[in-house]
């Protein structure tokens, strides 16, 4: 029986690029094989991504190491795309940290159940008292830039540039992994000075439903998203990020019927990702 073309889909990756932690390549090397099934696929590196994107029915960001790295080719990526009207994957309209992270301030101002965060040092009174304080930039990632300190010290040259928390007293972190709004598995440190060595976690109806609330505020129809929390030792949970640029999975830290349901329902998100 005929069949019509296979949709072409380029994976933008760095499979260079070095995580503490975390085999990115490896996690991407597995994806592109399994998409392979059902879409015409070739990676590129996210500074080759724009000059490319006109060649393919669909662009998916993967691991392709944080923004701050690259972010003029990122910068014209974006650019090209809203040009070309082009189908992209996560789509473009993230209010997570795909924005930066800006959306911790906003959040916290909003009373929703995340860390403490002002970016103001009129706003540092906002902060409950705390035995330390971690500063990082609003623009950062992957830890770049952050540094622990006794008090709050930051200058008003600061101001709108720099993030503020309180340093939490906390259990263990735990990840929630969406696909689309479609909770797939959740993973967690049960030791907090080992973030990356992650075990399956069996979440409640009250972690999804906190999960869940984040990705609703988030709006994006399509995509993966990563709900990173942290567990305080009074047992609430509260938001650390969300994810949802480039989420690292974790892939290799599921069970293999965990791994291929995710990749089924990824491959059906992108085959019903709008034109």
């Amino acid at each position: 029986m005929a069949t019509g073309p296979r949709p072409s889909l380029l994976f933008v990756t760095d499979l260079a690029y070095e995580a503490r932690g975390r085999r990115y390549c490896d996690e991407d090397i597995f994806l592109t094989a399994r998409l392979r099934e059902d879409f015409d696929t070739a990676l590129c590196h996210p500074r080759d991504a724009a000059a490319l994107l006109a060649g393919f029915d669909m662009a998916v960001i993967r691991n392709s190491g944080p923004v701050l790295h690259y972010q003029q080719a990122y910068d014209a990526f974006r650019a090209r795309a809203r040009e070309l009207d082009a189908r992209v994957y996560n789509p473009l309209t993230g209010r997570g940290d795909m924005a930066g992270k800006q959306y911790l301030v906003d959040l916290s101002r909003a009373g929703y159940p995340v860390i403490p965060t002002v970016d103001r040092v009129a706003d540092l009174g906002l902060l409950p008292e705390a035995d330390g304080y971690v500063i990082k930039p609003k623009l950062g990632a992957d830890s770049a830039g952050l540094r622990f300190v006794r008090s709050p010290d930051v200058g008003p040259e600061a101001d709108g540039t720099q993030l503020v928390q309180p340093r939490i007293d906390l259990r263990y972190e735990v990840s929630f992994y969406f696909v689309d709004h479609d909770f797939q598995y959740a993973l967690h440190a049960p030791h907090p000075e080992r973030r990356w060595v992650l075990e399956p976690y069996g979440a409640s109806a009250a972690d999804l439903e906190f999960a869940r609330s984040f990705v609703a505020w988030n709006t994006l129809d399509h995509g993966i998203q990563r709900v990173d929390a942290c567990r305080t030792a009074d047992g609430e949970l509260l938001l650390v990020e969300l994810e949802d640029l480039n989420p690292y999975l974790s892939l290799d830290r599921v069970a293999e019927p965990v791994r291929e349901a995710f990749v089924t329902r990824l491959k059906a998100s992108l085959r019903d990702l709008p034109a």
